[in-house]
């Protein structure tokens, strides 16, 4: 991931649910700051459709969310988070019915289930294995 300098200013949880640069660029959101998502390498993008299937063969589909729902953690500014899967419990899943954002909120039951995909690097290896395990923890998900 690479910070972005579109913006300087720190985001809110709430101004970063209403962010829009015109772009379909996807970000997380790091203690306030916009961090861009860059595309996925191929071997990532494989081994995370490949557990998607693996997964499917024991939940129901509309529990399984690939790359597709954000989760608010906590950190020392806002934080939102964009794992590679996730599968819901059916409270996290009823939660964001109706909703016009997929995103869980803090005040939201958590999900079961978040894998996110490492990709090579000491920098993801740390921000993946500390920052996000921390964060996924508290955030009282059973499993990541």
């Amino acid at each position: 991931m690479t910070q972005t300098t579109k913006t300087q200013k720190l985001l809110t949880f709430e101004e970063y649910l209403t962010y829009d640069d015109g772009t379909d660029t996807r970000y997380e959101l790091v203690d306030g700051k916009l961090v861009e998502i860059p595309p996925e390498s191929q071997e990532n993008s494989n081994l995370a459709r490949f557990l998607f299937v693996e997964i499917l063969k024991y939940f129901p589909f509309y529990l399984v969310a690939h790359k597709d729902i954000e989760i608010e953690v906590a950190g020392r500014r806002a934080r939102c988070r964009l794992p590679d899967l996730m599968v819901h419990t059916e409270e996290s899943y009823t939660a964001l019915i109706g909703a016009t954002r997929a995103t869980l909120t803090r005040d939201m039951p958590p999900p079961a289930l978040v894998i996110e995909i490492v990709s090579p690097g000491t920098a993801n290896r740390v921000r993946d294995y500390r920052y996000k395990r921390t964060e996924y923890a508290a955030r009282e998900i059973l499993e990541y």
